[in-house]
């Protein structure tokens, strides 16, 4: 287990003085990647090898969402791995212990040379801390698109300030654009975002919005590839 004390910032609020979700899911974020330096085997062979932890899927469950001011503590637990991905549950509780966000979410191991999923050895996943998966309403880790109904908004442009340390968008930015194109109003009580071909800087995202029973489903393209899937429920 790794975990990570924040408080709700002026610059993580919206304008009704709420957590925002696209702040959530940068807390969530850093305290998943920092979770390896409680594994320093893994740490290590992830060194030798050349690898990284690319975020493949994650699925949200907001219960509460916090106000300006409140202490948070964000959790990383790992309860599965297999030679290619690893599975996680983050959650998000606030100072009475209480859980405000549950997620989970998949990882998919990756050469940073070749850009290819890569096995990890089992002596490392025997080395490895496993937690006790969480309760949470677990959903499929892909997203189906409508096959007609949708509508295709004004593009946008991967900038400098999108992108992370692998060299493309960070992925809590995916959803931070599409949630600009939800309906004024609309609160997220839960979200699942499938990450396909990463997008970099100067790509052109053009984005796609379907409106389903509970929700919208937007799909963000760029070269004719699907970036990212983000879903959105009520």
């Amino acid at each position: 287990m790794f975990s990570l004390k924040y408080k709700v910032t002026t610059s993580t609020c919206d304008s009704n003085g709420k957590l925002k979700l696209y702040s959530a899911l940068q807390m969530m974020q850093d305290c998943s990647e920092m979770w390896i330096d409680s594994e320093p085997s893994v740490k290590q062979y992830f060194a030798e090898q050349n690898m990284t932890q690319l975020l493949a899927t994650r699925q949200v469950e907001v219960i509460r969402v916090p106000c300006f001011k409140e202490e948070l503590t964000v959790t990383s637990t790992v309860y599965d791995v297999k030679p290619m991905f690893g599975f996680r549950n983050t959650f998000i509780y606030d100072a009475e212990g209480k859980p405000c966000y549950k997620t989970w979410s998949m990882g998919a191991f990756v050469d940073m040379t070749a850009g290819k999923l890569k096995r990890i050895d089992e002596a490392t996943i025997a080395s490895m801390k496993f937690e006790p998966q969480l309760e949470m309403n677990y959903k499929d880790r892909r997203i189906i698109l409508p096959k007609d109904g949708g509508t295709v908004l004004e593009p946008f442009k991967v900038l400098r300030a999108d992108i992370d340390y692998n060299k493309h968008m960070n992925n809590a930015n995916y959803v931070r654009i599409a949630m600009e194109l939800l309906p004024e109003g609309f609160e997220a009580k839960g979200m699942r975002v499938e990450y396909r071909v990463a997008a970099k800087l100067g790509d052109i995202l053009i984005p796609t919005i379907y409106q389903i029973k509970d929700g919208y489903i937007v799909s963000l393209t760029s070269n004719s590839q699907v970036s990212a899937i983000i879903e959105f429920t009520e």
